[in-house]
């Protein structure tokens, strides 16, 4: 039985890696399966409360308070980019200690998502940092390095004691329903059980696991041979929650680090708001100053774009954006809206996509050879041409898709911002 829930464990999580990688290859997003992603949910709920995307992040929530922190090693693509890279570097593993600096980083993390700011969840939450990786991105690249480097020292060390999210997990999982214990009596401590442990949390010494750091990946299950593992509900509860004085401290800590976050992530969220240069943004991101301190810059919306003109992040917009020199936005398209985890992109439809004003197309008349093949190109016919004369662009009917600019063969239609997208 244990064999099985390991190798069960093992299929769903090659199959939410497949699909993670499908999905930033632009080939298949049919199964949304980062909308599950913890911060994105968070982001979510924050951004366009809804029931169902609390109700999704609830579910995660019983899941873990009765499975254990089976997110990390089923539905987060980082944590599962890791156990690959264990697969490959076949180390032996040690015990880990369980450190509380974590906490501080994921109040600080939370704080700052509270206060306005995503600029921290961009740097080290896990679906951020896969996102990037999967998209090739510089600061992506150097994070898998950095990665690679702590898995080959420490195991899953990231997911024990540095990630803001499985932080979170680990206090709910270590109060959890089911959790994996060392059966006393059948345990011969021959320690391939620990040297196997990706998290370094099985104390083959004094028989116990860490549930609050055990990523559930059931590896210790499949390799004891006297069945001594167990995963269930443990004959021998760990000791109930104790406020000692070093969880008072580090509470306490967690709580003013988590004020000064919100309170950084208001300031930050401004002084964000105030770099910000005029670029045109997806239908569904309303405007430059909330979308920059929304996005996660996961990237998933510039791998699904057929078009190619979403772009990554840079130094003049801190936020995916818009850029015509390489194409237009389809009118029949709006992949980007629909795949959008975090809402930094509103869910809208086809329909109403068609009639969000994103932006403006204006005609030089200098450069102009009135061939009117801008009139025949727009969508929405917001192009009207008088014989002789230069085209002429309907303000209140154009949607900034840029289809007429891709087709000047002059250069002479530019594409120009608006403050706040609208629905014409």
């Amino acid at each position: 039985m244990s064999k099985k829930l390991y190798y069960l464990r093992i299929s769903l999580a090659f199959v939410v890696l497949l699909l993670s990688g499908l999905a930033f290859a632009g080939v298949f997003y049919q199964i949304k399966i980062f909308d599950w992603q913890i911060a994105a949910l968070l982001q979510r709920v924050m951004v366009d409360f809804s029931v169902v995307w609390l109700g999704i992040l609830l579910v995660i929530v019983l899941i873990t308070l009765i499975l254990g922190r089976v997110y990390c090693s089923v539905l987060c693509p980082l944590g599962l980019m890791q156990e690959v890279l264990e697969l490959v570097f076949a180390r032996r593993r040690n015990l880990q200690k369980n450190r509380p600096y974590k906490y501080l980083i994921a109040a600080g993390v939370l704080g700052m998502m509270l206060g306005g700011s995503v600029i921290a969840a961009q740097k080290i939450e896990p679906y951020a940092i896969a996102g990037q990786i999967l998209s090739g991105t510089v600061y992506g690249l150097v994070m898998l390095g950095l990665i690679a480097v702590a898995v080959w020292f420490g195991g899953r060390i990231f997911c024990t004691n540095i990630c803001p999210v499985g932080a979170i997990l680990g206090l709910m999982a270590k109060h959890s329903l089911l959790k994996i214990y060392i059966d006393d009596k059948a345990c011969v401590a021959c320690g391939a059980c620990a040297s196997k442990c990706q998290a370094g949390c099985i104390d083959i010494k004094n028989k116990t696991v860490d549930n609050e750091t055990c990523v559930k990946c059931l590896k210790c299950l499949s390799v004891c041979k006297k069945s001594a593992i167990r995963y269930g509900k443990a004959p021998k509860q760990e000791p109930k929650f104790d406020l000692g004085r070093r969880k008072l401290l580090t509470l306490g800590a967690a709580m003013a680090v988590l004020a000064v976050a919100a309170k950084s992530g208001m300031i930050m969220a401004q002084n964000a708001i105030a770099k910000v240069k005029k670029v045109v943004l997806p239908a569904g991101a309303k405007n430059e100053k909330e979308f920059v301190n929304r996005c996660l810059n996961c990237n998933l919306c510039v791998a699904s774009c057929p078009m190619k003109i979403i772009k990554q992040a840079n130094d003049d917009f801190g936020a995916v954006h818009l850029d015509y020199s390489s194409g237009f936005c389809d009118y029949d398209c709006h992949e980007c809206s629909r795949v959008c985890p975090s809402g930094a992109i509103e869910r809208i439809s086809l329909e109403q996509k068609q009639k969000t004003q994103i932006g403006l197309a204006v005609i030089d008349e200098k450069k102009c050879i009135k061939c009117g093949l801008c009139v025949m190109s727009c969508p929405r016919e917001a192009i009207a041409r008088e014989m002789g004369q230069a085209p002429k662009i309907d303000d209140t009917n154009c949607i900034g898709c840029g289809a007429c600019k891709a087709k000047c063969s002059v250069a002479a239609i530019s594409m120009t911002t608006i403050e706040e997208q609208k629905v014409l």
